[in-house]
């Protein structure tokens, strides 16, 4: 069973990204502040989880929050700032939708920027928590939020340029795709500063 929070008693925002290693699409990153009594035994991270249970989860999720949102910072940016930046940014941006705003934010992973708050103008405390994911709740349902919204755009994608596969690879750097990638060329959703040897 995962904790529900790292500080009780306060707004805690949970974060997670996903799409930092694709090499094509937009890397989408979700904020989540639960209830205090939230509970679901089925909730982890997103990636020990089957398609139909992060779809399953997504409702309850948002249903369930005591606020959320999702964004997201686009390949043509990810090329500007790098993917970690970007992967920050698209966390700030999440944070940003939130009402309330959060009075502590945890992490997946290991790096992240402090957040200014647009209430106070001071950064707001955070932590990072390496697998981060599989520990707490808020991170658990914000890794389900950010992988099944990017699941669901780069299917969106695939529309527009089917040969690449993207509804079954999701952008990343699959066989399939890099072959498609020598056949047809990048489109504009790839990333061009990603390494692109086959």
């Amino acid at each position: 069973m995962l904790e529900q929070s790292l500080i009780h008693g306060v707004a805690e925002a949970g974060c997670d990204e996903a799409g930092r290693g694709p090499l094509a699409g937009s890397v989408f990153a979700a904020a989540v502040i639960l209830p205090a009594d939230f509970r679901n035994e089925l909730l982890n991270d997103s990636k020990q989880l089957t398609k139909h249970e992060r779809e399953e989860l997504r409702p309850l999720i948002e249903q369930s929050a005591v606020t959320w949102a999702v964004a997201e910072v686009t390949a043509e940016e990810i090329d500007k700032i790098n993917i970690l930046n970007a992967s920050i940014l698209a966390m700030h941006r999440a944070i940003a939708q939130l009402t309330p705003q959060p009075e502590h934010i945890i992490v997946d992973g290991n790096r992240f920027k402090p957040y200014i708050s647009p209430l106070t103008g001071m950064a707001v405390p955070y932590r990072t928590i390496v697998k981060g994911d599989g520990k707490y709740m808020s991170i658990a349902a914000a890794s389900v939020l950010a992988k099944t919204y990017r699941d669901d755009y780069m299917r969106r994608l695939h529309e527009e340029f089917p040969q690449y596969g993207w509804n079954r690879n999701m952008g990343y750097p699959t066989a399939e795709h890099r072959q498609a990638i020598l056949k047809y060329g990048l489109t504009p959703y790839h990333r061009k500063t990603f390494t692109f040897k086959t």
